[in-house]
């Protein structure tokens, strides 16, 4: 029954969830309160149910852990994150800031709801998180709405990509030293986005074999063609432009050195998620026939999260201070080469666009350190990485580009069996830059910074 209440508010959380902004380029840079206060490190220590979706082999750390009367507990907790996004026109200096402008944005607020229990040397788990995603909204008014000859097109540019995990997990203790374990995942990946080309981005997506399909030489036999405008997108906090449902899953393990040192590993594979599906309308500006609306089905194709290797230590000295530090390499190269568009219009005529990305594979170092003292235990953290977002390809509509973290946060115990956990990062401001065709027209610069919370109740059942 109690594995039952778990799925049943794992399946409500999902339908339930508003988009969160990521911060290892689309990724969270770390899942529960505990975790996130380490600077994201979770692979090798016990960071509760959370540690379903970092490594499951944690789990028996945090079944062992509980009240002896206990074997199962529950998590529910929430993200609220608050990024700090500009873009720059190089040339002019002209300012566009991404702020609240719809129901579509932020403040972001993302759910982690988690549920384990232990059953001899196996312990079982369900969760549901978001895993990541992305969020910008720029409006209609800033220089990113112009058309090539500088003319407003009044059309909006902003995007929001949501991705959520519903894991199904076990682990294995197989001996004092060794435990092991893996997950299966449901994978739900939502987009919305509202991306503008102008004319000479288009032409130039056009001379490198980047657009096929009959509408293509259409467009680009408009008189006056100032712009092309893609628009998929839902105003509402829940539902979105295109979606698809998919597959992941992730394996690790953990063992004791010694009774103080405790190694971990983990790897999560790449999603499998089908082609994003919905309506759009593709709307072509020119400067003679004003603007050209086709509405009509569109499909995103292979958009997947990456997979990603980890591995870490813990050491603890005494019962009150630990020390960890965690290696992970992103995997990002394979899963974001291009953002392959396919457009089919109602009124008959279909065009294929292959933005490129080109994203490089992410290198990260998360360290953390923790102190208790009686029902208290406080944490903090850093996090380090490297650009997994290439200048020549950035997208003022896709900087997931912050690269520097530090965090804080506590643990207040409330008797044996209840826990109150809360985290504090901050992302430092970053700055990208591209002055090169297709992903831009002008000299474009995009700053971002970002604060987040986590706080999260744990119960012991």
């Amino acid at each position: 029954m109690k594995i039952k209440i778990g799925t049943a508010l794992a399946l409500i959380a999902a339908g339930s969830a508003s988009p969160a902004w990521a911060t290892d380029t689309f990724t969270l840079e770390g899942f529960g309160a505990i975790s996130r206060g380490l600077g994201g490190a979770a692979v090798s220590l016990d960071v509760g149910p959370a540690g379903i979706m970092s490594n499951p082999a944690t789990l028996s750390l945090s079944t062992d852990s509980q009240d002896p009367d206990s074997n199962s507990q529950l998590l529910i907790g929430l993200d609220m994150i608050a990024a700090n996004i500009d873009a720059y026109d190089n040339t002019t200096g002209a300012k566009a800031a991404s702020r609240t402008h719809s129901r579509n944005r932020g403040p972001y607020f993302a759910p982690q709801l988690a549920y384990i229990r232990r059953s001899g040397k196996f312990t079982f788990g369900v969760g549901a998180f978001a895993q990541g995603g992305l969020g910008s909204e720029y409006g209609k008014n800033s220089f990113l709405s112009n058309g090539l000859s500088g003319a407003p097109t009044g059309l909006d540019i902003s995007s929001r990509m949501f991705a959520f995990d519903i894991p199904a997990a076990v682990s294995v203790k197989v001996n004092d030293r060794l435990t092991i374990g893996g997950s299966i995942d449901a994978i739900w990946i939502g987009l919305n986005l509202n991306e503008q080309l102008q004319a000479d981005q288009v032409g130039s997506l056009i001379g490198s074999g980047r657009v096929s399909g009959s509408l293509g030489p259409v467009l680009g036999g408009i008189p006056g063609l100032d712009a092309v405008h893609f628009g998929l997108t839902r105003n509402s906090f829940l539902l979105n432009g295109v979606d698809g449902w998919g597959l992941g899953g992730r394996f690790g393990f953990t063992y004791k050195l010694t009774p103080s040192t405790t190694i971990g590993g983990a790897y999560n594979f790449e999603t499998n998620v089908a082609d994003l599906k919905g309506r759009a309308t593709l709307t072509a500006v020119s400067t003679v026939a004003g603007q050209i609306p086709l509405t009509g089905r569109i499909r995103v194709r292979d958009f997947q999260m990456p997979a990603r290797l980890s591995i870490g230590i813990t050491q603890r000295f005494g019962p009150q201070i630990l020390i960890t530090a965690e290696y992970q390499l992103a995997f990002w190269k394979h899963a974001m080469k291009n953002i392959n568009v396919g457009f089919e219009a109602d009124a008959g005529g279909d065009i294929n666009v292959l933005l490129p990305q080109n994203y490089g594979n992410q290198n990260i170092v998360a360290v953390g350190g923790a102190y208790e003292m009686g029902s208290v235990t406080f944490r903090a953290g850093g996090r380090f990485a490297s650009q997994a977002t290439p200048g020549d390809t950035l997208l003022a509509i896709v900087p997931g580009i912050p690269r520097y973290h530090a965090s804080a946060g506590l643990t207040y115990k409330v008797g044996k069996r209840q826990a109150i956990d809360f985290a504090y990062s901050h992302a430092f401001k970053e700055r990208v830059s591209n002055d090169v065709l297709p992903n831009t027209s002008q000299p474009i610069s995009i700053t971002h910074s970002q604060n987040n919370l986590s706080i999260g109740y744990r119960l012991s059942l």
